[in-house]
């Protein structure tokens, strides 16, 4: 008797969404823009230029030459979705795959319908600008290592030299990304708020990328009324920046390179030069173009260099924000013991106990009351509601369940669509 394989591991769905998302698809285009000069100051610090948007019109506007990637996520998927223009390719899709799977189970086909117009959607950036593409996973296999190597892995068979796989920072995350780059596939480890846990991806996990969503700090801050908001962000992503650089410079076989994201002004632009990658929002590079700014503005800084001006009173009393551009001791002692252990720890939980060992509190497990709670509030958490929890942790459980929102309307619309 023969045993039926899970769908969304069953070959001839994958094949059949393979299809749907490279069909018309010819390669990787040629968008034939010029180059504009205050890119190019950039790229001579070393920093890579990427658009954080999947919206054609909107690349177009500010793209060039030295534009090398476009990135996508939960958000900016559903935007697409919402306005209709992917309705047909919805339809068709659930048709083609009940056709192979008439067993699968409406969950089961609006994930494989959504990753089907990730894909899509990503394929067709591919054929119009030729860039690379960061593409996302749905928010559901945050924490299931076998979901989210199953999904990564089909992405990275349907375009292996354009698609960059976007994993988030979650217990779980940490353990797929590690078996995925491992296997050479490119993994963009993303919802990242921390140089320690930065730190931690690139020595033990050893994605392509690491982020730090510099913008979120700062309105973090503002919003809370922890000081001026000033420099947080862009601290933390030069303290991120130095350790992973230092990290890559003594170990060979790590390729991690820092990214820049969140922005959310030109001005961050000249300030940050020197970040291995930009992800720039069209906003913020428009904003940069626009600038009364020199190549001279546009020099590499040292964290030390930026002073963050905190509040002596209320929540910033109580709340630690050095965190995010300090790595401790007892970090370094968590995550060499984690490397030492990486053979043994399949699972997040049990990379959380080592944390706990050593007395390191950026891992947590989080209950489905309290995602329910800070999703309810949006990406930038009151911190009255959370007393003492560690910043970085709780910024990126927020930022996941921002776009599990995201991807909740997105999924309303598939599923009205199924028929």
């Amino acid at each position: 008797m023969s045993i039926q394989v899970s769908v969304h591991e069953d070959p001839e769905v994958a094949r059949a969404v393979k299809e749907l998302a490279l069909e018309g698809h010819e390669g990787p285009g040629k968008a034939g823009f010029e180059s504009i000069e205050k890119y190019r100051w950039l790229r001579e610090t070393g920093t890579r230029l990427w658009l954080d948007t999947g919206d054609i019109s909107a690349a177009s506007n500010v793209y060039s030459r030295e534009i090398e990637a476009l990135t996508t996520n939960n958000t900016l998927v559903n935007q697409v979705v919402q306005t209709g223009e992917m309705d047909g390719v919805i339809a068709y899709a659930a048709r083609k795959i009940r056709a192979i799977r008439p067993d699968i189970s409406e969950r089961d086909l609006v994930i494989e319908v959504a990753f089907g117009v990730n894909a899509k959607l990503a394929s067709s950036l591919v054929g119009k600008l030729g860039a690379h593409v960061s593409v996302e996973l749905h928010p559901d296999t945050a924490f299931d290592v076998p979901q989210t190597l199953t999904f990564a892995r089909r992405y990275h068979e349907i375009d292996p030299d354009f698609f960059y796989i976007k994993v988030p920072l979650t217990p779980d995350g940490f353990i797929a990304t590690r078996i995925l780059a491992g296997e050479g596939i490119p993994i963009n480890y993303t919802l990242g708020f921390s140089a320690r846990q930065n730190y931690l991806a690139a020595r033990f996990a050893k994605p392509m990328f690491v982020n730090v969503f510099l913008g979120r700090l700062n309105s973090l801050v503002e919003e809370n009324g922890l000081g001026k908001p000033e420099n947080v962000g862009e601290k933390t992503t030069l303290a991120s920046q130095e350790a992973v650089r230092a990290l890559r410079a003594s170990y060979r076989d790590i390729p991690t390179s820092q990214i820049a994201a969140s922005m959310r002004s030109g001005k961050q632009i000249p300030a940050l030069a020197g970040v291995d990658v930009f992800t720039m929002p069209p906003k913020a590079a428009a904003e940069y173009l626009e600038m009364d700014v020199s190549q001279a503005d546009c020099r590499p800084r040292k964290s030390k260099e930026l002073h963050v001006e905190l509040a002596d009173t209320g929540l910033a009393r109580v709340t630690d924000l050095t965190t995010l551009w300090t790595i401790d001791e007892n970090a370094i002692a968590f995550v060499e013991d984690a490397v030492k252990q990486a053979d043994e720890i399949p699972s997040g939980k049990q990379l959380v106990r080592l944390a706990r060992e050593h007395e390191v509190d950026m891992l947590r497990e989080w209950s489905a009351d309290e995602r329910a709670a800070i999703r309810a509030k949006g990406k930038i958490p009151n911190l009255s509601d959370w007393p003492g929890e560690p910043i970085d942790g709780l910024m990126s459980i927020a930022a996941l369940e921002t776009f599990a929102k995201d991807q909740a309307e997105l999924d309303t619309r598939i599923r009205g669509l199924l028929g």
